[in-house]
Parts: C-alpha cells; structure tokens; sequence
C-alpha cells in the first residue's frame, strides 16, 4: 500500500471535492477483504480530521464536514457490512447531553461514528438515572457524554457514581466547552477520558478497542 499519509491526502480531497466515486475507489483499491479497520484508522479517520479541523477554523462551511461524513459512512458500509462478523468486535457506544440542550457538538460525534462504522445509541437528552437504564439495557460499553454548560459537566460525577453503584463497568468519554476550558475536570468528574472534538473522540473509543 503507497504511505498513508498521500493516499489519506488524496482521500481528503475527493471529500471536499464531494467526489464519492473516486473516494470509493480508492478505498477499494487497497481493500485486501480483512483490512478494513487499517483503512479506517490510517485513511479515512485522518481525512476526517482534517476536515473537521477545517470547518473549526472556518475554511469550509458544515455542510462540507457533513457531506463527507456522509460519504465515508456509505464507504465503509461497502468494506465492513452491517452484518459483518468483525463489527462484533467494535464496542457498543451512546452519547448523550445529561439534559443540556447543546445539540450541534452531539451530532456531529454521532455522524463521524457513524462515518468510521461505529453504531451508536443517540440518548439524547435524558437524566442522569435514565442514562443509567439505557446502558445497562443495551449493554453499552462505551458512553460519550457532549456539554456545554458546566452544569452539566458536573453530573458526569453522577453518572460515575451511579455506574459504580450498578457494577456497570461502561466507560465514559467527554467533551465540550467545560473540559476544554479545565484540562483536569474530566478526572474530577470521573470519566475515563476526555476528547476534544468528535475525531479525537473517535481515536479514544479506537484506542479503547486496542486496549
């Protein structure tokens, strides 16, 4: 396979260019039929990264960041099929609010998981407690938790407790402007992790799967 720092550049490109077809094809042309986290990780994930960091910095517009999304969501469907044995081995994921009404940051997690072939629960903006009820009742492993308002952050504490409470051992990945702003409140608060936009997100729950 050429590096995949020039093939996950060139990947980009056909995204931003909204260029499906090219964007598939080179994607099939180094599919080997078990390689399809390789791609994931080293072409797909960092194109879209780029492009995320792109629309942070507003040199293209949303819609740009998720059209691409939407793209790659459609790609790796055709490498790693809904049915596919190996997604049996991606951890079950959610993401919720814990009630903030902050929903721009929630969605674009949820469509760049989708994008890299996660499924993940969309619980939105409910309680701490029925937070708590979800995962144990979809077996979640992962929970990301998106704020925007310090209140909120503060109930991650809540929601450790809760799960320590239940012996439910599902891990805890937060964002938002409270945890940029206080790069230590994700430890105080509990969680496992902290991530600052959906990419890097995308890379703790990878990392998580390593583990």
């Amino acid at each position: 396979m050429v590096t995949e720092n020039v093939l996950s550049s060139q990947f980009e490109q056909y995204l931003l260019s909204m260029n499906k077809i090219d964007a598939s094809r080179l994607i099939q042309n180094e599919f080997s039929g078990n390689n399809a986290f390789q791609l994931i990780r080293e072409i797909i994930m960092p194109a879209l990264r780029n492009i995320e960091l792109a629309w942070k910095n507003n040199t293209i517009p949303m819609s740009h960041q998720y059209a691409a999304n939407n793209i790659c969501e459609e790609i790796v469907s055709s490498i790693l099929p809904p049915e596919s044995p190996e997604r049996k081995t991606m951890p079950r994921l959610a993401i919720t609010t814990l009630g903030d009404e902050f929903l721009l940051g929630k969605q674009i997690v949820v469509s760049c998981m989708k994008a890299s072939g996660f499924n993940i629960h969309d619980y939105g903006t409910m309680l701490v407690e029925d937070v708590v009820n979800k995962v144990r009742e979809d077996g979640i492993e992962v929970i990301l938790v998106s704020t925007r308002m310090p209140d909120f952050a503060y109930k991650v504490r809540n929601l450790r407790d809760n799960f320590d409470e239940e012996s439910i051992t599902a891990k805890i990945i937060v964002g938002g402007a409270p945890f940029l702003l206080d790069d230590e409140l994700w430890k105080k608060v509990g969680a496992d992790s902290m991530a600052a936009d959906a990419t890097e997100a995308l890379f703790k729950v990878y990392d998580m799967m390593v583990e």
